[in-house]
């Protein structure tokens, strides 16, 4: 039976008096809770409790924490009479206990008194130590100084005198406490404890750095640890092994209790009361720690796609730990549980299949069906087809035709191809959703993909209707456009992340936008000319940005795919527009055209509404939404164009490197091409690369051993600098060059670059090849040339 009745703590509400989760809380907060075992000292007949997570160290005590400046109450819990701070008292009262205040007794009044140990009959000693605090367990410690970093700097601060609450009588005592090791470590001392607060230079009870302390040696003995010889039964047992059987023996000695605390407190009700650990009693549960279940539910999420997928692991480990939800309250609005009218549904409990509910909904808002018709049959023939519609339609008040249109409609929507939402529900609607819908529905039904995104941000915080931080969508729309706002939140962070949100932002995406428009609306469309290279450059970069959009948008890298679209392609548009300026064309609306055409139909589905405004500026009378997504933009990519424009490129930046550097105004630019033996040492080393041998002295050696290139032994130090030119090329790059083989430098920059460099320096451009016998090459300039990488002499 997945659903249960019984005793289960849960967060809770005093005001309210209801079970809270995630979207009851101020902040969104899911209370979490933690279970501490309770160890009681008998201190002549009164119980001395004390809180811990690791029962296992009982056998390392050597005495009691108390903090002498805190009142504390003497409390009868069901029979017996404990002392415990006024906090922990009232969470008790939480937990089915009958709790009677007695008195208030200050923590100094049992400093230097012995309470007796549940496991021997050794007397231990009642300590006063600061760290203590009231809110936490029940506000008094037991102390293993060997193990536990702010026991053992407690100890030494007793033993030192520095306590003042401790007299001349008790510190004579006190002196011959010595820490009791009982947990073998590799890797670790005999006494740890001493051993990590001496190395972290550690001098006093409330130094932070004991909170570090504490978790590295507890991380480490809980995974590591081995219970040493004076641990009883259990010796030699890991303490991961051996916890809970501890635990256990303690309990039945009679020795034991339960604490359950809130382990982010605090956590307030949007009522404004801070919550506490309930433990309910006759209340419903999803008994969502039955294995069986827990294992369908695994085999569905090895099963679907997530993303990203670095999310997967948290779904497995929050689907481990989960435990038995309260699915029923009886306070508020909401639907009777149809087998105990007492209670009311909870709201987790059924909303994570809404989307079988909303199928249903609409025929019962259109008055189609009438919600009293819905019977457990008709539940059956919509979700499994079970029986005849026809059988079950004489049975209700629904045609036969209506029922099969429903239940077809389920078999159109189910199973649910994507359900997005924010990494926040993680840790229980999404993973509430799988659950729920493995238990009811057959697996060809069950969801194919999650996909989880980070929250959107006021001001580095999460908007919250508790936190009054929000920004209502109407009025953000009628403030900013829907388009600006819808594409300020994506290109701010990728899934995970959570977006920022900010004025900046969106006024820049609004400027980007209006300018895209307005080339839209000046760009005619023109029949494209017999391409140049600059033009069949262009078009390889346009298929190129076309091909990672795509891919971007596959993984549900939207921020990656906007920045394709929108800025990544910017340079590459002004470099072709300097281009053809400098060759005086102007027959290039055309391409324009086709260029913006592709861009507006990759924006089309991230900002719909301007897109279509482009579109139609474009001349389309169709709609951008309607058209054909441009995978291709109807020409092949051409690699040789790519590598001719990024060395024209890399040569305009090292001129104006030059000119930044010298700032000289250049009369006379000349370049020199690498000679035709470099290009084949070139393409050698390349295919190393590209092979995955980056070393430089075993490529050396395997030129050497070519006849057409051993002449490098003459100049090994162009095989580093050429080796280091190929690492620094994208790995893309470096492919290209190797398909495309050796181009004619010269000829390239000779045809090509001329008019750019007229155009920019308003100089004439020389450019000779190293080997040219003719050359001008007053300094010598000609022997760096490298291929991809000429030399350049500027007058």
């Amino acid at each position: 039976n997945l659903i249960v009745q019984g005793s289960h703590p849960v967060g809770w509400c005093p005001k309210d008096q209801n079970p809270v989760s995630q979207h009851d809380t101020l902040g969104d907060v899911e209370p979490d809770f933690t279970e501490y075992i309770i160890i009681k000292f008998d201190l002549n007949g009164v119980k001395i409790p004390v809180a811990t997570l690791r029962p296992e160290t009982l056998f390392g005590v050597t005495n009691i924490w108390i903090n002498p400046q805190v009142t504390y109450q003497k409390i009868k819990v069901n029979d017996e009479i404990w002392i415990t701070s006024p906090e922990c008292a009232r969470k008790l009262g939480f937990l089915e206990k009958k709790i009677e205040v007695i008195e208030d007794v200050s923590g100094s009044d049992f400093v230097g008194q012995s309470a007796k140990a549940p496991h021997s009959s050794d007397s231990i000693v009642i300590l006063p130590a600061s760290f203590v605090k009231s809110d936490n367990g029940t506000g008094i410690v037991m102390s293993v100084p060997a193990h536990a970093p702010f026991d053992y700097q407690a100890l030494v601060d007793c033993k030192s005198g520095k306590n003042k609450s401790i007299n001349s009588d008790l510190l004579s005592n006190i002196q011959n406490i010595e820490p009791i090791s009982m947990i073998k470590t590799e890797g670790l001392g005999n006494i740890p404890a001493k051993d990590i607060v001496e190395k972290m230079g550690i001098s006093h009870q409330d130094d932070p750095k004991l909170e570090d302390a504490t978790k590295e040696i507890y991380s480490k003995e809980f995974y590591e640890g081995i219970l040493a010889d004076n641990t009883k039964q259990f010796a030699g047992k890991k303490i991961s092994e051996a916890k809970d059987e501890i635990k256990e023996w303690i309990t039945k000695i009679g020795s034991a209790d339960i604490l359950l605390e809130l382990t982010n407190s605090p956590v307030k009700c949007r009522c404004g009361a801070e919550c506490v650990v309930k433990l309910l009693s006759n209340q419903w549960f999803l008994d969502y720690s039955n294995k069986d279940w827990k294992k369908k539910a695994h085999v569905c999420f090895e099963k679907m796609n997530i993303l990203p997928n670095e999310i997967r692991s948290e779904f497995d480990k929050v689907l481990d730990w989960l435990r038995e939800r309260a699915c029923a309250r009886q306070h508020g609005l909401g639907t009777k549980v149809p087998w105990d009218k007492e209670w009311l549904v909870e709201s987790l409990a059924d909303s994570v299949i809404y989307m079988a509910f909303y199928i249903i909904s609409k025929y019962v808002n259109k008055k189609e069906i009438n919600g009293n018709d819905l019977t457990d049959e008709f539940f059956d023939y919509i979700f499994y087809g079970k029986k005849d519609s026809g059988e079950i339609a004489n049975k209700i008040n629904v045609t036969k035709e209506k029922l099969e249109e429903i239940r077809n409609e389920f078999l159109y929507f189910y199973p649910v191809d994507s359900r997005h939402s924010g990494r926040d529900l993680v840790p229980n609607h999404l993973t509430f959703f799988v659950l729920n819908h493995v238990a009811l529905f057959p697996e060809e039904n069950w969801p194919q993909e999650i996909v989880v995104n980070g929250s959107v941000l006021m001001a580095g915080k999460k908007m919250s209707k508790s936190m009054g931080n929000i920004i209502p969508l109407r009025e953000a729309v009628r403030k900013y456009g829907a388009d600006p706002l819808r594409l300020t939140i994506l290109i701010s962070a990728e899934l995970l992340q959570d977006a920022d949100f900010n004025v900046e932002a969106i006024n820049g995406i609004k400027n980007k936008l209006e300018s895209m428009h307005e080339n839209c609306a000046k760009t005619k469309s023109e029949e494209i000319p017999e391409l140049e290279p600059e033009d069949k450059w262009i078009f390889s970069v346009l298929q190129n940005l076309a091909s990672n959009v795509s891919q971007s948008m596959d993984k549900i890298r939207l921020r990656e795919a906007l920045h394709h679209i929108l800025y990544d392609f910017d340079s590459e548009l002004q470099w072709y527009l300097k281009r053809a300026k400098s060759k005086q064309r102007t027959n290039i609306s055309g391409i324009l055209h086709k260029i913006l055409s592709s861009r507006v139909l990759m924006l089309s589905p991230f900002a719909p509404h301007i897109a279509e405004e482009m579109w139609e500026k474009l001349g389309n009378s169709e709609l951008a939404s309607k058209s054909a997504w441009p995978s291709s933009v109807g020409t092949e990519i051409d690699s040789k164009s790519i590598q001719t424009e990024t060395l024209l490129k890399s040569i305009i930046d090292d001129i104006n490197n030059i000119l930044k550097v010298t700032k000289i105004s250049p009369k006379k630019i000349i370049i020199y091409t690498a000679e035709q033996w470099k290009s084949k040492v070139y393409n050698s080393i390349l295919k190393n690369v590209l092979d995955g041998q980056t070393n430089v002295g075993t490529i050396i050696k395997s030129l050497i051993a070519n006849k057409e290139t051993e002449q490098i032994k003459k100049d090994p130090d162009f095989v580093k600098k050429t080796l280091n030119d190929i690492l620094s090329e994208p790995a893309e790059l470096r492919k290209g060059r190797m398909s495309v083989g050796q181009i004619d430098e010269r000829e390239i920059i000779s045809s090509e670059l001329s008019s750019l460099v007229k155009n920019d320096y308003n100089v004439e451009l020389d450019v000779f090849s190293e080997s040219d016998s003719e050359k001008y090459d007053p300094k010598n300039k000609a022997k760096n040339a490298r291929p991809f990488k000429p030399a350049i002499l500027i007058e």
